[in-house]
């Protein structure tokens, strides 16, 4: 991305705020304004001096004349602090209004995109993350020093030398003259750290993904004594940053020196120059500090410019990845216009082949019809396809090839929020938002009461528990047991109360207790629904009405469980498992006993 190219996507971001920008700039003037009244006062002071020394006036003249200029330039220095403050709050203030609404336009947009854009290795979400805070940190930056620093400076510069060539105008071709040639350098300097730079936010992201994967893992790195490793190959990326950061430095450093001695240039042949003119009369002593103190001000930005080369080539690089995020168009999930006034509920699936964004194809032509109003069982080993079949039901993804309508009209062209909103989803680990039970409860449906809260929390057995909490519903909601956040999981998909229901391992890290509890809660939600439940758990496959088995990402078998069970293939096989591993003979032996 070129510079241009930066600007014309951040102007949207600084619309709203072009008062600020306008008051901004005209500070910006008048301080570029100011600057230069040093090298006037400077000037007038010395040949003043130099004067009044030749003709032997007494020293009360000049000390007035002293007190004049001092009196000048402590106003002028009022004015000037002013000026600065005006333009560092307007500066800090417009790149706090554009740091937020970056911000807020990322996450907008990031929510409208598909799982698929999520699971994408490249959006990891320790990457993402580093990615997106490293890219707002470097734009606003960029933003703030463009209007506090850039800007001024470079303002300063360019009235400097306008002074320098209305004064005399060869000097002012010597100030003119050294600005490319330091600018070339810079140049160079930032073609050369742009791949450092590159790979130092490579090596940033995958530091942040790393570390957020082993926060996460720690409990099973420590149970398998592995911390060695994972602080090796931590210390593995941290080493390749630090050479990358050391050949960083040691090229800015290089380009550093280059560009002070070519300034230093510059004021030899200013001084050289300017005492020429002196000696040949056509300048005055004084006007050798006057082009000395203007060439400084046109060479203040210059001295500036490794920094503010860092600044914009951060600002570009990640820029890219910044705004290849929030211009995804390719990610943005697709919705229908299709809003029916009722949901049947009945699905059928036809050829449907399924294939990950790793490449991983986990459905082969799979063909099936989800009754309206039944109970559907989705039966199988681990890695069947089951909980890709629900993934694909709720427009998580799409299918690679065939077709999946929902009441004959095909799932594509429904209203994805419609969809959605008449459909409960329970998984087998229920995300539990950092927050109250009640707030967790009520994302189920914002704008339900507090007597529905408690109704959905009884009916999924976990009202008791709650009220026994210190602080009852207001309690922290990610302090409760892996079990209990399931059954808040579940009481939010009760207030929910959708037509169709897809519950994928729903009592999976409930004890037995709960898992009754919870199974009669179901059952009294099940009535006149659409319902898919993939489960591993026999009292939730023989309530089915219909079982759909499935092997290695295809349908298999189908029907109901006597019939599939007389037919002794690979659900005799699933279920004849299921019973050996709870030893149901000795249960039953038990029982009788």
């Amino acid at each position: 991305m070129t510079l241009s190219q930066l600007f014309v996507k951040i102007l949207p971001f600084t619309k709203p705020y072009k008062n600020l920008i306008f008051y901004t700039l005209i500070l910006t003037v008048i301080g570029s304004l100011a600057v230069q009244v040093n090298a006037y006062i400077l000037k007038y002071t010395v040949d003043t001096i130099s004067d009044l020394l030749v003709e032997g006036t007494p020293l009360v003249r000049g000390l007035y004349i002293l007190g004049f200029i001092s009196a000048i330039l402590l106003a002028k220095e009022v004015v000037y602090a002013c000026i600065q403050f005006g333009q560092k709050f307007y500066g800090e203030k417009l790149r706090i209004m554009i740091a937020r609404d970056f911000s807020q336009a990322i996450v907008d947009r990031i929510l409208t995109y598909r799982m698929a854009f999520y699971t994408s290795a490249e959006n990891e979400s320790g990457k993402l993350q580093t990615r997106i805070d490293a890219s707002i940190s470097s734009l606003t930056r960029l933003v703030q020093n463009f209007f506090i620093d850039i800007l001024p400076l470079f303002a300063n510069a360019i009235v400097a030398l306008i002074c320098m060539f209305l004064a005399n105008f060869y000097v002012g071709l010597v100030g003119l003259f050294i600005v490319p040639v330091y600018f070339y350098v810079s140049q160079l300097q930032a073609t050369k750290l742009s791949g450092f730079r590159r790979r130092m936010r490579s090596y940033r992201e995958n530091k942040s993904n790393q570390i957020i994967n082993l926060i996460d893992s720690i409990m099973v790195i420590k149970s398998f004594v592995r911390e060695d490793i994972e602080a090796e190959r931590h210390r593995s990326i941290q080493y390749d940053m630090t050479e990358n950061q050391m050949q960083t430095r040691k090229t800015g450093f290089i380009f550093y020196s280059i560009k002070s001695f070519i300034e230093q240039i510059g004021v030899v042949i200013v001084i050289i120059l300017t005492a020429y003119f002196v000696l040949n009369d056509q300048m005055t002593l004084g006007a050798i500090m006057f082009h000395i103190m203007l060439f400084n001000n046109v060479s203040a930005p210059i001295r500036q410019l490794h920094r503010i080369y860092d600044e914009v080539n951060d600002a570009l690089i990640y820029s890219e990845s910044f705004f290849d995020i929030l211009e995804a168009d390719d990610a943005h999930e697709q919705s229908g216009g299709y809003i029916p006034t009722t949901l049947r509920g009945e699905i059928r699936m036809q050829d449907v082949d399924f294939e990950y964004p790793n490449g991983v194809k986990a459905l082969h032509r799979i063909s099936m019809t989800v009754k309206p109003n039944q109970i559907t069982a989705l039966v199988g080993l681990s890695g069947a396809g089951k909980s890709t079949i629900i993934n694909l039901l709720d427009k998580f993804y799409h299918p690679s090839s065939g077709q999946i309508l929902l009441d004959g009209i095909d799932l594509r062209e429904y209203d994805t929020d419609f969809l959605r909103r008449n459909v409960g989803l329970v998984l087998q680990r229920n995300h539990i938002f950092k927050g109250s039970i009640r707030e967790n409860i009520r994302y189920g449906r914002v704008e339900a009461t507090e007597e529905e809260i408690i109704d959905s929390a009884k009916k999924a057995f976990i009202h008791e528990q709650i009220t026994e909490l210190p602080n009852g519903y207001d309690s922290e909601a990610h302090l409760l047991s892996g079990g209990q956040q399931q059954r808040i999981a579940i009481a939010r998909m009760f207030l929910k109360n959708p037509p169709i229901i897809f519950l994928d391992e729903p009592t999976a890290n409930l004890d037995a207790i709960a898992t009754e509890q919870i199974k009669k809660s179901l059952d009294a939600i099940k009535v006149g629904r659409t319902v898919v439940i993939v489960s591993h758990s026999i009292s939730q496959i023989i309530d089915a009405s219909h079982i759909i088995v499935m092997e290695k990402g295809r349908v298999v078998e189908d029907g109901t469980h006597d019939t599939l069970y007389q037919k002794k293939g690979t659900y005799y096989r699933i279920f004849s498992a299921m019973a050996n591993s709870l030893n149901i003979q000795k249960i039953t032996e038990s029982i009788r006993g």
